[in-house]
Formats: structure tokens, sequence, C-alpha cells
């Protein structure tokens, strides 16, 4: 082998070494997903776009979609921001309300609101990319992760499923003068609570399921303890900023108190920001429909997550009592005796109310959003029955 043959050879082999390390990937199952170059995975949008929309199609849902709409919302009375797409094409949106009535701010496309417990969807996520890069395990114990954390048999999937056992920080902060509401409380200060007071279980861990917000608080302490990031910037570069998500963000207590929509009570008397407002993981961030979207469609990419991994997100684990209504990791679900689970999640946090809905089979996602209190958001469900055989009826309600 000559020597300049033997010189090309190996600049080819530097080059691709140096490619290789700012592109660094992991393979799955499936596909590949990226991480950057701190070996924290970053969420993709999909490659491929989805199957185009006939437009008769498009006009026949549009109108069934807009019917209902009519028929819930007001312009004079609601704040809400509104979308339903399949294969991530709109098929209608609309916003109406203020989203400040101090400024006469309206709510538009680009209007960031509170998505409450909404919330928890992109949490969850966060971590099942952590687990499928093997930075963490769904069987891995809390207390190898968190330190002090005094539950000795709380696994990860008994965060994601709410079958830890834990009580609401919401109640043990408020009783017993456990906690100065004077003082803004932390996600580090829930656990330091549960140390100091020693807060018992409600429950054995997984015996039971039982929703609980502190939860998902612990598991926004594991996603910054793993990539050595706070939430909000975790979040940022996991999520929001790979997927374009650019009206999404964490909402920080100590710098967004005048930037965010304000949320009302049903009679248009504003909610302020009490000692609760702190805490993230369960609620606190900010979004808009479209960029929810826009966070639902890239996860159909075949890379998002490995195949065994991404089962065990849209499968049920409490089934200690009957009925239609279980958990996944990080979603509600309904199962009927027919049909396909309907899949969704909904949130209350003070004024705000949110539901989302992610039709897996018909690739239809709706979300709704208001500042204002009112239960009519999670009375969307009643539109799955326009793209697939769900069971709702026109009198049906939801739940936070």
């Amino acid at each position: 082998m000559s020597q300049k043959l033997t010189r090309y050879i190996s600049l080819f082999f530097a080059f691709a070494v140096l490619f290789t390390a700012c592109t660094k990937q992991e393979k799955t199952k499936d596909g590949i997903i990226k991480v950057n170059k701190n070996g924290i995975p970053v969420m993709q949008p999909l490659q491929e776009p989805l199957p185009a929309l006939k437009t008769a199609y498009i006009n026949d849902k549009k109108y069934g979609v807009s019917r209902f709409f009519e028929k819930e919302w007001s312009e004079k009375n609601d704040n809400v921001a509104f979308l339903v797409a399949k294969n991530g094409q709109i098929i209608y949106e609309n916003y109406m309300g203020y989203a400040n009535k101090r400024t006469d701010e309206r709510i538009t496309k680009d209007t960031p609101l509170h998505i409450a417990s909404v919330s928890k969807v992109l949490t969850a996520t966060a971590i099942l990319m952590l687990i499928d890069t093997k930075k963490i395990t769904l069987e891995q114990k809390v207390n190898t992760i968190i330190k002090n954390f005094p539950y000795p048999d709380v696994t990860i999937q008994t965060l994601l499923n709410h079958r830890s056992g834990m009580k609401n920080y919401a109640y043990f902060t408020y009783e017993n003068g456990n906690w100065d509401k004077k003082i803004t409380l932390t996600n580090e200060d829930i656990v330091k609570v549960m140390v100091d007071k020693q807060i018992p279980l409600e429950s054995k861990t997984n015996t039971r399921f039982s929703y609980c917000n502190t939860n998902y608080a612990m598991l926004a302490l594991i996603i910054e303890k793993i990539t050595g990031l706070k939430y909000p910037e975790a979040m940022q570069e996991m999520i929001f900023k790979p997927l374009g998500m650019s009206h999404t963000f964490v909402f920080d207590i100590t710098k967004d108190k005048g930037k965010i929509a304000p949320s009302y009570k049903g009679n248009n008397v504003e909610i302020g920001i009490d000692y609760l407002d702190g805490i993230y993981g369960d609620k606190n961030i900010y979004s808009t429909p479209r960029d929810l979207l826009k966070f639902d469609v890239a996860r159909y990419a075949p890379f998002f997550l490995n195949a065994d991994l991404l089962k065990k997100v849209y499968k049920g684990y409490s089934y200690e009592s009957k009925g239609q209504r279980n958990y996944g990791l990080g979603v509600r679900m309904m199962e009927f005796e027919k049909g396909e689970p309907f899949f969704y999640h909904n949130g209350w946090w003070h004024g705000n109310t949110s539901c989302f809905i992610t039709l897996r089979k018909e690739k239809v996602t709706m979300i709704v959003l208001s500042n204002k209190f009112t239960k009519k958001t999670y009375r969307t469900k009643k539109l799955a029955s326009l793209f697939g055989d769900y069971p709702f009826k026109l009198n049906d309600d939801g739940e936070e």
C-alpha cells in the first residue's frame, strides 16, 4: 500500500471519528435516538410526514368538530385555545377570550397557557428517554438517585404509574405546620419535609393506584440528577428546543410572574400565585396547542422509544378496582370491552384547565387549554367518536 493511500485512509477514519463524536447516537431496537455532546437524549421530529388527509375528509371532520366547539364555547364568556388534528394536520382550531384581562391581551395561537397536569405527559417522556438510553431503569429504586429519599420500595415505575403510595405534597406541607406557607416550596423541599417530619406512606408501595402530584415532582428531581441540568433547562434541551416548541417553557416563579397569562375563577376573579407554584414536573409547563401537537406527532417516530418500552407506556397497571379507568406510564387511559383504549390526560391548577387526547390508532390529537376555570375542557373526549369506535355519549363529563 502506498504512503499516499495510507494517508488518505488515515484521514478518512479521523474524520469519521470526529463526525461520530459530534453527532453521538445510541441505538435502540427500532432505530436511533440522538444524544447531545453530554450524553443527554434529544427528542427528534418525525422525519417523514404522516399520510396527507383528503380535502373531503378534512371538511367532513371540520364540520363536526366546529359544531361541537360552537355549542360548548362562547366568545363572550370563555377563554380557550382549542385544536384538533389528524396525522399532524390541523383539522380545526380556535382561540378566544383573554390571556390577560388587565392588559386586554387576547389568546392567540402563540399564547402560552398553563397546561397543569398535562405537564406529566412531558415529564414522563423525558424519563422514558433516559430509560431508553440506559441512564436509568424502570425498576430502579428512587433512593439510589435522590439522596435521603425515605421510601425504600418506591421505584421509577411506581412514580410513573402512581403506585408509589406517597402522600400528596399539597396536603402534607399544609398540615400541622409542616411548612411555612410564606416561603415558596421547591421540589427539594418536598424531600426534606418527608424526611424531617417523617411523613408516612398513604399505602404500601405498588398495592394500589393513587393519583399523586408528589410522584411527578420526584421524577423532575430524577431528571435533574441524571442530566445535571435543572428541570426547566433539561426539558428545553431534551424536548422543547429540538421539536421547535418555541412557545413552551417551564414556569420559573422567581422570573416569570409578570410574563405569564394569569388564571381566573369562573366569575373572572384573577387567581394569584401561592407557595406551591415553585414545584414543577407535575405541573408548571406553559405551552400552546400547536406546540403540543408537534410533541405528540414526534412520538410516532420509529426511533422515539424502543418497541418493548413503548408497549409498557400504553399498558394499564392498576386493576385492583373494577372499571374502565386506568393509568399507564405518564398517560391516563380508558379500556373498553370492545375497541381501542382511549388515551388522554386532563389537568387542573388554580383556574387553568387542560385536556390532551392522543388517539393512537387513528393518529388524532386533541388539545384544549383554558386559563378560566371550567369543566367544559374535559368534555372534548366526546369528539373521539368522530374518529373511531369510542363509546362516549353527549352527556359524558371528564375529570382532573
